[in-house]
């Protein structure tokens, strides 16, 4: 048995308070046993408008979360970080940046996935429209990251909308998805809890759903409710209150794999072709 912990921030755009946050939260899942913690979307920085300059520092940030990893000796998933360049070490040369979260073992970043589908959307709330391929380039690697209690398919916020991915990621080893996001207020009120178990049911992982809350600046007001569903597709756990804190839930790989043999969706899946 192995406790994992999901972290539920209000991350503004200062990014040595998001830090104390971010140890503290650290320290509280530590406190409960937990090996992993996973970040939600943007939780270094949340500032409209700053993903170049908040880019540029990204090494430097990734360097201070080790540490963070390293001091604590526990697993991050570190939300999601805006990186100027691929994980071949090109330059994105046209501006834009790519959202990345990493998967941070006590001795080094392990892993790497950069955000593949991107929020193009109306929403109808305060912000109104999403562009998100207007700042960001799309990632196009699916990435399953190894660790001792379990393999991690790692997902962000809006992938989760997208089962084929989640598919995917089970089919490459996965028996954890992380789900670091920043939803907002109106698709999270509708569809948050859904998507996590949903994905959880499709693909008989455990699914990690971390979550930005409350207001960033004037405009943007994301939903919250960072929450856990296991193998089954049951809610362990979900943040009911506002601001930073965590839960912690148990992983079983023994038990997943009981749920697994006893319904058997990956053999009994078919691939259907439509005319």
């Amino acid at each position: 048995m192995t406790l994992l912990s999901v972290a539920q921030m209000n991350s503004q755009n200062e990014i040595e308070q998001n830090f104390m946050n971010i140890e503290s939260l650290i320290q509280q899942s530590k406190a409960k046993g937990a090996e992993l913690i996973v970040f939600p979307e943007n939780f270094v920085c949340f500032a409209a408008g700053k993903q170049r300059e908040t880019a540029a520092q990204f090494e430097s940030i990734q360097q201070r979360l080790e540490q963070l990893a390293h001091q604590y000796e526990t697993w991050i998933v570190a939300g999601t970080l805006p990186c100027p360049y691929r994980p071949d070490g090109s330059i994105i040369e046209d501006g834009r940046v790519r959202t990345v979260s990493l998967c941070i073992s006590p001795e080094k970043t392990e892993a790497r996935y950069d955000k593949i589908h991107l929020f193009d959307v109306q929403v109808g709330d305060a912000v109104g429209g999403y562009q998100e391929s207007q700042f960001f380039e799309p990632g196009t690697d699916v990435v399953v990251a190894k660790t001792p209690f379990g393999n991690i398919g790692m997902m962000v916020c809006y992938d989760l909308r997208f089962p084929e991915l989640a598919l995917h990621l089970r089919a490459q080893g996965a028996n954890i998805l992380t789900a670091p996001s920043a939803f907002t207020y109106t698709t999270g009120q509708m569809h948050w809890q859904l998507l996590l178990q949903a994905r959880a049911m499709d693909t008989q992982c455990t699914v990690l759903g971390a979550a930005q809350q409350g207001w960033h600046g004037e405009k943007r007001q994301t939903w919250g409710h960072a929450a856990a569903a296991n193998s089954r597709g049951q809610l362990l756990d979900m943040v009911h209150a506002e601001g930073a804190q965590i839960i912690t839930v148990d992983f079983d790989l023994t038990g997943q794999a009981k749920v697994r043999e006893s319904m058997p969706l990956m053999q009994h899946r078919k691939l259907l072709k439509f005319s």
